[in-house]
């Protein structure tokens, strides 16, 4: 595992935040599980360091309420169990909020919206939506196991079958993305913003076909009872009402994506 303290690993801008009574945690150390596999939200940058949405937004929310973020990085297949267990403070990831993980963990609320999309090669004609990609037998889906997306390709796309051996499996979500621009698989699924970001990137290599598949709400994630959780809330509370939110879905899946 690769442990970086944020304050050593990330050089940021400052970041507006409203003059509210937040909690104060005293400077304490709070250990982050991360995968670093999902840009924009968070991914290794091109020097090297570990960089994106939540780690700017982890510093803006430590920064309110007092903590010292301090990261792991882990798979995401064993994230959900360690932070269950106590392994970890807390795991972030672009974590979607769903019934069947608030059993074994808890949630901050919701800090990003966002839509399931198909984000296909740039000269894609062969299907235009789900139920035309579905069709074709010949054509593959990379996905993350366990995954948000990995359950919408298995249930709202194909046929339910988790073993289904059209779906192509990698360990990370980049892997799957430069998969489909080789070739080797013809859609992968992903939120919006983050197959936006993509695209604007890409200079015409990949699009966006068809309609958005569900919305989804992400959030942090806490091992059951913690007492971060409302804390967290609060400081996620003030980081929308003063602007900060937008200020950073604008630098990740906009400038970022456009090299700016």
């Amino acid at each position: 595992m690769t442990r970086l303290i944020a304050a050593a690993a990330l050089a940021l801008t400052a970041l507006p935040s409203l003059a509210q009574d937040l909690p104060d945690l005293g400077g304490r150390e709070v250990v982050i599980a991360t995968e670093n596999a999902y840009p924009p939200l968070q991914f290794v940058g091109p020097e090297g360091a570990p960089i994106g949405w939540e780690y700017d937004a982890m510093e803006a929310i430590a920064g309110l309420i007092n903590i010292v973020p301090v990261y792991e990085t882990t798979s995401w297949d064993a994230m959900i169990p360690a932070v269950a267990e106590g392994q970890y403070d807390m795991g972030m990831t672009g974590i979607t909020i769903r019934e069947d993980r608030a059993e074994v963990v808890d949630f901050s609320d919701s800090y990003m919206t966002s839509q399931m999309v198909m984000l296909v090669r740039g000269d894609e004609e062969r299907f235009t939506d789900a139920a035309s990609f579905a069709a074709d037998p010949d054509l593959l889906m990379a996905a993350q196991p366990g995954t948000t997306p990995f359950y919408v390709g298995v249930y709202d796309v194909l046929d339910g079958d988790e073993a289904n051996p059209r779906i192509q499996l990698f360990e990370t979500f980049g892997a799957g993305v430069e998969a489909l621009r080789n070739g080797d698989v013809d859609l992968v699924l992903t939120d919006g913003t983050a197959g936006n970001g993509y695209v604007a990137a890409s200079e015409g290599g990949l699009k966006i076909v068809g309609e958005p598949l569900g919305t989804e709400e992400f959030g942090f994630i806490f091992p059951q009872g913690s007492d971060l959780v409302e804390p967290m809330n609060a400081a996620i509370a003030a980081l929308a009402g003063d602007g900060t939110l937008d200020e950073l879905n604008t630098r990740w899946f906009l400038d970022y994506a456009m090299g700016e």
